[in-house]
C-alpha cells in the first residue's frame, strides 16, 4: 500500500523530567533528511557542555521506513529505543528527539534510565503541535508560453507547488504534485500538445 500522508512536527518542541537529582531535557525537532541531526546535536552539546549524555533517536520517510536509535554511552537500549518507542506511539516521521542528561549523583537503573527517556519524550511530543503532510512526487514540465497557463491551471487544480519556474525561450518548471493526485495531473498535462514531462528524483 502506497503511503500518501504522514504526521510529523509543525515546529520544535521541548520538555523536561526530574528523577533522583537527574535532569532529562528533551527536544523534538522536524526534520528532513539525517544530514539535519549533527547540526542539532552538536548545538546541543554547545548549550549544554556540563550534560552527560546526548540521547537520541530519529524516523525518516513517508513510511516511517529509515531510523536510528543512539544510547550515547548510557546502558543498551536504555535510552535511543524508549525515546523513538514514543516518536512511533506519536505516529511521527521526519522527527528527531534528542534528550539531554544531567547526572544528579545516583544510578537509576536501567528499568528507571527507560523510563525517564519515555516519560520525557512522551511529555514533549504531546505538547507539539502536529502537521499533516502529503507525500509528493517531483516533475520537471517543458512547454511554450502558450500552454503555460494550462499547465499553471492544472497544477493548481490538483494543488501542486511550484518549486522553480525558468521562463527564457520556452518554460520550465519543477512542480511537487501530492502523490494522491499525480496520476491525473500528469496525465492532463501529457495531453496538452507540446508539453513535456518527466520525473524528477524528491
Amino acid at each position: 500500500m502506497t503511503v500518501t500522508r504522514y504526521t510529523t512536527l509543525a515546529q520544535p518542541c521541548q520538555a523536561e523530567f526530574r528523577d533522583k537529582g537527574s535532569r532529562f531535557l528533551a527536544f523534538g525537532w522536524p526534520i528532513q533528511s539525517e544530514a539535519d541531526v549533527k547540526p542539532l546535536l552538536e548545538q546541543l552539546r554547545t548549550d549544554h557542555p556540563k550534560a552527560v549524555h546526548w540521547c537520541y533517536a530519529w524516523r525518516l520517510g513517508a513510511d516511517g521506513a529509515r531510523w536510528r536509535a543512539n544510547d550515547d554511552g548510557e546502558p543498551s537500549g536504555s535510552a535511543g529505543r524508549p525515546i523513538l518507542g514514543q516518536i512511533d506511539s506519536a505516529g511521527l516521521t521526519q522527527v528527531l528527539v534528542v534528550v539531554v542528561r544531567y547526572f544528579g549523583g545516583t544510578l537509576l537503573g536501567v528499568p528507571g534510565l527507560i523510563q525517564a527517556y519515555k516519560t520525557v519524550t512522551a511529555d514533549a511530543l504531546a505538547q507539539a503541535v502536529r502537521l499533516e503532510q502529503d507525500v509528493r512526487a517531483h516533475y520537471r514540465v517543458r512547454c511554450g508560453y502558450p500552454q503555460l497557463g494550462e499547465v499553471l491551471r492544472l497544477a493548481r487544480q490538483h494543488q501542486a507547488e511550484v518549486l522553480q519556474q525558468e521562463l527564457q525561450l520556452d518554460c520550465q518548471l519543477l512542480l511537487a504534485v501530492p502523490l494522491a493526485q499525480h496520476e491525473a495531473c500528469v496525465q492532463g498535462w501529457e495531453q496538452l500538445r507540446g508539453v513535456e514531462v518527466a520525473p524528477e528524483p524528491a
